[in-house]
């Protein structure tokens, strides 16, 4: 069965909406190699709605010499999206014919490398607390953000993770990763 994966930026008081406003300073050569072993098994990418529009707003066109877009382009997307209709234009998307957890779960049964949510905040809490999500990277910077959107909340349901994998970069980011645990 494939896995399904997350990676957020996030701050240290847990901001995870608009990265660009505070990961500038902080994201480094070790954070990028992060990245790059992160995409280096996914062949499909799932996406909500606003991430689908911002980012097909601007990757078509980006620098092709840079590594999100040589992968982000061609990859596979799937949009969750109660407004958008079809035909998308990105190259490469579609929209998702069934209701989110059903088609990641049908999704999951297709044979391919790894599926990874990309942005997409409620995608990535619905399908972590669906029990969909194999594995979620969050990729803390040393700053606080003082305002934005958290991935978690109040009244959010208790949900038990065990730490996969931890490493530090030298511009002091520390990348997390999670997994569900299994009770």
């Amino acid at each position: 069965m494939r896995k399904v994966t997350a990676g957020l930026f996030h701050s240290v008081d847990g901001v995870v909406s608009d990265p660009f406003k505070f990961q500038f300073d902080s994201f480094d050569e070790e954070l990028g190699q992060g990245l790059a072993t992160m995409i280096n098994t996914v062949d499909t990418v799932v996406l909500g709605r606003v991430s689908y529009q911002e980012w097909a707003g601007y990757w078509p066109t980006a620098a092709t010499d840079e590594d999100f877009a040589r992968f982000i382009n061609p990859v596979e997307k799937f949009v969750a999206s109660r407004t958008l209709t079809a035909p998308l234009e990105w190259q490469n998307s579609q929209l998702m014919d069934a209701p989110l957890e059903e088609f990641v779960s049908r999704l999951k049964e297709r044979d391919g490398g790894e599926i990874a949510v990309c942005g997409s905040i409620s995608v990535v809490r619905q399908l972590l607390f669906a029990g969909l999500l194999d594995s979620l990277t969050l990729m803390t910077h040393p700053v606080i953000a003082g305002s934005g959107r958290h991935l978690f909340g109040e009244g959010d349901p208790l949900t038990r993770l065990v730490l996969q994998e931890q490493s530090r970069t030298s511009k002091g980011n520390v990348l997390t990763t999670y997994g569900l645990r299994g009770e």
